[in-house]
């Protein structure tokens, strides 16, 4: 990148610092110089090195452990376009990784008043309710919460494929066309953070997704909360003229 000398140093640094990682003279999961003497080896002030390195924890690029210190974040192993509509079980698949599920819950419920909400529902109709941890070569990956409305379903169906996606296609007659997606991240969560093995340290990327069959009806109704440290998400975003 080419800078005149109205360049903030801030943003020389940060390239600095980009170049390190880039490089792999500083490598994911390694810890930073303290402040002093890595202002010192980039031959900066400290304030000018504490503004770049704000800007790249809010890129993640680095990540900070209050009473620890800070660290190159590392890479995430698994990544995908929001805009994709995919099966995470074709996502370990991808990375050459084996796909497996651990099954904490399934059965028919009340619906909450969001699921009444999302799928359309009478408040006397149950939703089966799925919860799941999605595993990479046996490591937690993915908390998933699913809820389908239970009139779709036929009684005592059973979630026996590990692909949602691939269960309703195969086992009843439901294909799922699209959905609609939001993400955002939320910091420590006792339960579910534990459950992925998480520190505290390290966020949860929740995606919130409703899914459509090819009339447009909402069929599946599902929470999916992503290890952070694991997994990134892309958007691929077009200028319209």
């Amino acid at each position: 990148m080419n800078y005149n000398y109205q360049t903030p140093r801030y943003l020389l640094v940060i390239d600095q610092i980009k170049e390190k990682i880039n490089d792999g003279e500083l490598e994911p999961g390694e810890r930073l110089p303290s402040e002093t003497d890595f202002a010192k080896e980039l031959r900066v002030s400290r304030n000018t090195l504490r503004e770049a390195l704000r800007i790249l924890e809010e890129e993640n690029i680095i990540i900070r452990k209050h009473g620890v210190g800070t660290f190159v974040n590392k890479k995430p192993v698994f990544s995908g376009g929001i805009e994709e509509l995919f099966s995470i079980t074709d996502m370990i698949q991808r990375e050459d990784k084996i796909p497996g599920t651990e099954l904490l819950f399934t059965g028919s419920v009340d619906p909450h008043s969001d699921d009444i909400k999302e799928l359309n529902l009478n408040e006397n109709e149950q939703v089966l309710l799925v919860k799941r941890v999605r595993t990479a070569d046996g490591s937690p990956l993915v908390y998933c919460i699913d809820k389908i409305p239970a009139n779709l379903l036929a009684k005592g169906y059973k979630l026996n494929e590990e692909s949602m996606l691939k269960s309703l296609q195969e086992k009843a007659g439901i294909t799922i066309s699209y959905a609609k997606a939001d993400i955002k991240t939320i910091g420590y969560h006792e339960e579910i953070s534990e459950i992925l093995n998480c520190d505290s340290d390290t966020p949860l990327l929740i995606l919130k997704q409703i899914h459509y069959d090819l009339s447009d009806k909402p069929i599946l109704y599902s929470l999916n909360f992503f290890r952070s440290d694991q997994i990134s998400f892309s958007v691929f975003r077009k200028r319209v003229f």
